[in-house]
């Protein structure tokens, strides 16, 4: 039977809704214990920080054992590889990439323990093109089994046959993708099957700003026909709304999940409207400051 997962790109967006973040918009104030507060609406979410050096070099297993304690016993996290293996070191085994994975997944071992890890996310620079091919097959050929991992292109070379045959070998999901057009990205937005689990991010279609973007319906219900295609040849799907900024994902994860025949609850609807009032007013300022300035 089909699990379907869906959450967003992160949870610790402590900022006001004006600076983009969550507080108001989706968490009730500052002091909101925002993990605790997100799982009463998602079962999983993704973990971003562990790709950022700045906020990896402090994390340690009992990082993950407190975000462990903090959410339900189904709850799910993926967890992004960090940049030190996929932009720093390019998944190069020589140069300590496959020993710098293994750091990692130490690490995050409490969520594993605990039935608690969904995919290891591998996110590859935009710079990196299918020319590392050989390179990209001789990481995934020492990759420690046991793990759901996926792994996102992001540059439109890979777009060909090969790399989708190496994928279904080592049974790693083709991270599929929502993004702006202008990434070229768009092969990756069509159902992509080469793993017993698959995996869905969705980016926004904006440039500038990027990640400040809201779905409507219809862009949306597209999807829900390409989770039903995949559904024959996957045991779950994990899908992110990383449309992060002003709650934004918040909104399109709980309208999806409600596009995908779940029924909403009440307090799901009320976070809904509440986010859209934001919006709204947030619009009707920033016209009224432009009607301000013109005259």
């Amino acid at each position: 039977m089909l699990s379907v997962r869906i959450g967003c790109s992160g949870w610790s967006y402590s900022d006001s809704f004006e600076a983009g973040g969550w507080v108001k918009v989706f968490y009730p104030d500052a002091q909101t214990k925002k993990l605790q507060y997100y799982a009463q609406f998602f079962d999983t979410a993704e973990m971003d920080a562990t790709f950022y050096e700045k906020f990896y070099m402090y994390m340690t297993k009992d990082t993950f054992t407190i975000i462990n304690k903090a959410t339900p016993d189904k709850f799910q996290f993926s967890v992004k590889v960090p940049e030190t293996v996929t932009h720093d070191n390019r998944l190069d085994v020589n140069k300590g990439a496959i020993a710098l994975l293994d750091e990692f997944l130490e690490k995050i071992s409490p969520l594993k323990y605990t039935n608690k890890l969904g995919a290891v996310l591998i996110q590859l620079p935009p710079s990196f093109t299918v020319k590392e091919f050989l390179n990209t097959e001789e990481f995934l050929d020492r990759l420690p089994k046991g793990y759901d991992y996926a792994i996102e292109f992001r540059h439109p070379s890979w777009n060909t046959e090969g790399p989708w045959e190496m994928l279904k070998h080592y049974n790693i999901a083709a991270v599929m993708t929502d993004s702006p057009e202008s990434d070229k990205l768009k092969f990756l937005a069509e159902p992509i099957v080469t793993a017993s689990h698959a995996f869905i991010r969705w980016h926004g279609r904006q440039v500038k700003p990027r990640y400040n973007y809201l779905y409507s319906r219809e862009e949306l219900k597209p999807w829900v026909q390409k989770i039903n295609q995949i559904s024959t040849e996957t045991t779950i799907v994990r899908g992110y709304f990383n449309n992060h900024y002003g709650a934004r994902a918040v909104v399109n994860a709980i309208e999806f999940k409600g596009l995908l025949g779940n029924a909403l609850s009440e307090k799901e609807k009320a976070v809904i409207q509440n986010a859209r009032n934001y919006f709204y007013e947030t619009a009707k300022q920033a016209t009224l400051d432009d009607t301000l300035r013109s005259n």
